[in-house]
């Protein structure tokens, strides 16, 4: 289905402890800033399988996975397109 004949995607959730957060600055060396939903600001590193294949600005939607040795890091797992970030905030899942 697409956005315009009004449907809805399921798109991918979080999971276990994976966490919403958007990109607030690029940092440089495969690693970006980012805001999580829980109030937490990270440094989230843009794995290998990732780098030149998706592309992250800022502003993006993504999910990240916390470090369970250092809180204020992260691994980033899933980039949102535009449209499916709009989705999630209409259906409340985002700010």
């Amino acid at each position: 289905m697409s956005e315009e004949s009004g449907g809805r995607k399921n798109l991918r959730m979080p999971e276990d402890d994976e966490v919403f957060a958007t990109v607030t600055n690029m940092l440089g060396a495969n690693r970006v800033k980012v805001r999580c939903a829980d109030g937490e600001e990270r440094t989230a590193r843009i794995p290998g399988k990732m780098q030149k294949r998706i592309w992250i600005r800022e502003d993006d939607v993504v999910l990240v996975e916390p470090w369970d040795w250092q809180d204020e890091k992260a691994d980033i797992t899933w980039r949102y397109e535009k449209s499916d970030a709009d989705q999630l905030r209409r259906e409340g899942h985002i700010q």
